[in-house]
């Protein structure tokens, strides 16, 4: 028998709780690769290779509305050929439904969003009816909602100017967005004539990032300052809004790594504890204290290895099935720096879980061993 098969024979001794620890390994691995895949996506710098779309907002904060008379300027930039804009409007639906909902132009948003397919009546109304509304389809079907209804909906951030925070809109149209006008005339604050961003559609070509660049550029030191950024980075930070995602993803992988060195460590404790008349008759047969510590030691490595590296490959496996899911617009990776914290992670786990077992079957006196003490 070789040393590495008399390490694997003593690790599946008790086979059924060796399988339970080495779920929990290979989950915990699963749930790390994924979370730091997701805090990279939220930690990465700006990607322009193959942008189609620019974001542009206030350098300080999208809820910062900007004035639509920027829009000519926007549009004369080289390689934009249209502009579209939205103001943030904070629906709720019945009594805390909240909705995704903007206020934008009819016209600018189809020509931006050419890929939002609605009939082109259902467009037109759009544009003539001043309380209309579109919505998307899957929306429409999960509250009922259908083609000529009055949808009420209910706004925290701008009530009317009665004080009602209580909105009618007409569905006129399957698919998404919402009238300008209406919003722009009767809300109480009275944010008239700006937006909380512009969508600028770039021309096939256009360099995505010169053209970032030089809005903000064009509007550094006004009173209106802008941060341009791809529609994938404005996806990704108006996400983070809801709080640190790095802080969160860390807090989440610290309990799941200190439950799971409890248990890990519990099991290569009672494996020893159960095994001291076996260490005792190897080292009765010649073997050194040093190779019976190094003996435990391997059996914690590879339980760890072993269950890393498989929660690290369902890891990578399953970041690739939910970015084919997005369409490429959440794209999760195990790039290479999370494969070499997983590593990290995988020889500490395996010093913590396996040095005070094999210290105790390293300092173990052969007498007292047989002797049952």
């Amino acid at each position: 028998m070789t040393k590495t098969s008399f390490v694997v024979a003593n690790l599946f001794r008790k086979r059924t709780r060796t399988i339970l620890t080495l779920l929990s390994v290979i989950m915990a691995f699963l749930l790390f690769g994924l979370l730091q895949s997701v805090n990279t996506v939220f930690n990465a710098g700006a990607d322009f290779v193959g942008a189609t779309r620019l974001m542009v907002q206030a350098r300080v904060s999208f809820t910062s509305p900007l004035p639509i008379s920027m829009v000519p300027k926007l549009e004369s930039m080289p390689g934009v050929t249209r502009v579209a804009y939205q103001q943030w409007f904070g629906g709720v639906w019945q009594e805390n439904t909240p909705l995704i909902m903007f206020s934008t132009d009819p016209g600018r948003y189809h020509d931006v969003y050419p890929e939002y397919v609605m009939a082109d009546a259902q467009w037109q109304t759009f544009a003539r009816t001043r309380t209309g509304m579109i919505a998307g389809k899957q929306l429409a079907e999960q509250y009922g909602w259908k083609i000529g209804q009055k949808i009420p909906i209910a706004s925290n951030i701008y009530p009317q100017k009665n004080g009602s925070k209580a909105w009618a809109f007409d569905l006129v149209g399957i698919f998404d967005g919402k009238d300008e006008d209406y919003f722009d005339e009767a809300n109480q604050f009275g944010v008239k004539g700006r937006a909380n961003f512009f969508v600028l559609k770039l021309a096939d070509g256009a360099n995505a990032e010169a053209i970032s660049h030089s809005i903000d550029a064009m509007f550094e030191n006004s009173p209106d300052e802008t941060k341009t950024q791809t529609e994938k980075d404005f996806n990704i930070s108006f996400v983070k809004q809801v709080g640190d995602i790095g802080l969160i993803v860390r807090w989440i992988l610290f309990a799941v790594f200190f439950t799971l060195l409890l248990v890990v460590g519990n099991t290569m404790a009672q494996s020893v504890r159960e095994r001291i008349p076996e260490l005792a008759v190897l080292k009765t047969l010649g073997f050194t204290d040093g190779s019976v510590l190094g003996f435990v030691l391997a059996e914690a490595f590879a339980l760890c290895l072993f269950g890393g590296l498989i929660g690290l490959v369902l890891a990578s496996i399953s970041s690739a099935l939910v970015s084919k899911g997005t369409g490429g617009q959440f794209q999760l990776t195990l790039d290479g720096s999370v494969w070499l914290i997983g590593i990290v992670a995988i020889v500490l786990m395996s010093l913590a879980v396996g040095l005070l077992p094999a210290l105790r079957a390293r300092r173990l006196r052969i007498v007292d061993a047989l002797a049952g003490r």
